[in-house]
């Protein structure tokens, strides 16, 4: 499954991530990884230096996101700034009010 803007793609399905009960909150392109690992952590007890391969992987995958995100937004920006220049006014992302 492809991702609007991202250069990773969906691995774990959402019936995948359901099923292995993974938070919202973590259900990204890095998700794949994240099942492994906590599954590791369970079956380990938590304990940190169980589980260190599958950790960095998934750590180094949610960075790579990370970076990503803010290389696409450092984009935009550069472009409003280059619109500004111009002169031309693009849509604000956050709206005045009426007595600003």
């Amino acid at each position: 499954m492809e991702v609007p803007g991202s250069s990773k793609k969906m691995v774990a399905t959402q019936a995948e991530m359901v099923e292995n009960k993974v938070p919202l909150a973590y259900r990204d392109q890095c998700a794949h990884l994240l099942i492994p690992l906590n599954k590791c952590r369970q079956s380990e007890f938590y304990l940190p230096w169980k589980c260190e391969d599958e950790r960095h992987t998934y750590e180094k995958c949610a960075y790579e996101l990370v970076m990503e995100r803010m290389l696409q937004m450092q984009k935009i920006r550069e472009e409003e700034a280059r619109m500004k220049q111009k002169g031309t006014q693009s849509i604000p992302l956050i709206p005045k009010t009426a007595n600003a």
